[in-house]
């Protein structure tokens, strides 16, 4: 017994040293952001000014509404053709089982222009999501470094009063957070795919839901009082306050929805008893899919001149990194689409877009002492 509360003293004391030091690095790379805030600002601006950014979103609906289409048709169905998770069918690649051996007639029902088998929708409509889905992170980052090139304006760049991280990280953020809003769209299937009938708000307070509405009610007025031209002392508080808003609200409602007994502050009303943790992995998959993907574009922008061509490498990066089996599709369905967070899959992700990030900022410092 003792031996066990030695190692549990132990374990708490690393988890808190590990915390401490994740704060001191997040604290010094928000402070870092903030110097940098006007190239974060111009570099987020660029995608809602550039064509290519509205017709990536609108092909990118497009596939996205096709899958969510037939993923809904399945979510109906009964016997073996219906489907228990609806994310592990949204986000899958290959066709039911058995779709092989009825290869010769779906051939020869499009040959002669028949009816498009089902079989070869799904196959069609999967594979077409993965490669949208791939190009996306390639459009991207393509511009980040190889037009400064160009353009000859990355020599002005390197010479701005700013590190090579706080310009790397800055271009990198300003993508992130528009690949994100890219898949913010994608809400609007949630309440058909988890059956969802309402939302009920009960006046349960406690200390854990004080905190949650606490830290919620700081987010919205830090962005709020971002908006407004105020001095650099203000959108420093505003920043502060945004970052202890969001850990209050996950804290707090992470530990009010799992140990305050009664009801809860808001009770989302669901048919079918359909478990919405497969939504919650598939987007947090999403989320580290995509920050691994783009930090190899912004590597391969760094290192040509060329957008056209930073785009095609990275293309042809990714695509190898699905051939050599070190990332497949497929875990997609398997893991996260049916809510299993595999922590291979989200080491591997971070593991590769830190390491990324470092051969990009190294690549800068090449260019520098040329």
């Amino acid at each position: 017994m003792s031996d066990l509360s030695f190692g549990s003293f132990v374990g708490l004391a690393a988890l808190g040293v590990l915390a401490a030091v994740a704060v001191i690095v997040a604290v010094w790379l928000l402070t870092g952001l903030f110097h940098a805030r006007s190239l974060l600002r111009r570099e987020l601006s660029a995608y809602f000014l550039s064509p290519i950014a509205y017709v990536m979103l609108v092909v990118f609906l497009l596939v996205a509404g096709y899958r969510f289409s037939w993923t809904l048709e399945h979510l109906t169905r009964t016997g073996p053709r219906g489907i228990e998770y609806p994310m592990q069918y949204f986000f899958s690649i290959l066709p039911p089982s058995g779709w092989r051996s009825s290869i010769p007639t779906i051939a020869i029902k499009g040959i002669f222009g028949g009816d498009v088998p089902e079989e070869v929708k799904e196959l069609l409509s999967g594979v077409a999501f993965w490669v949208v889905y791939l190009l996306i992170p390639a459009l991207l980052t393509m511009r980040l470094f190889a037009e400064e090139r160009s353009t000859g304006t990355l020599e002005m760049l390197m010479t701005a009063p700013l590190r090579d991280w706080q310009v790397v990280l800055s271009k990198y953020l300003a993508c992130f957070l528009f690949y994100i809003i890219l898949w913010v769209p994608t809400l609007v299937y949630l309440p058909v795919l988890l059956n969802l009938h309402g939302v009920q708000f009960h006046p349960s307070w406690t200390p854990w839901s004080i905190l949650m509405v606490g830290g919620l009610g700081a987010v919205v007025l830090a962005v709020l009082s971002a908006l407004p031209s105020f001095g650099t002392a203000m959108r420093l508080v505003s920043l502060v306050l945004l970052w202890a808003g969001a850990a209050s609200a996950i804290v707090g409602g992470w530990f009010h929805y799992h140990h305050d007994p009664g009801p809860r502050v808001m009770e989302v009303t669901a048919g079918g008893n359909i478990d919405p943790w497969p939504v919650l992995a598939s987007y947090l998959g999403l989320v580290l899919a995509g920050a691994m993907f783009l930090a190899l574009g912004i590597l391969v922008s760094s290192l040509v001149r060329s957008q056209m061509v930073a785009a095609l490498l990275t293309v042809v990066l990714s695509l190898g990194l699905l051939a050599i089996g070190l990332w497949r599709p497929q875990h997609f369905s398997q893991d996260f689409g049916r809510g299993l967070i595999d922590t291979r899959y989200v080491v591997f992700y971070i593991s590769m877009a830190l390491f990324c990030l470092f051969l990009t900022v190294r690549s800068l410092e090449m260019r520098r002492w040329r």
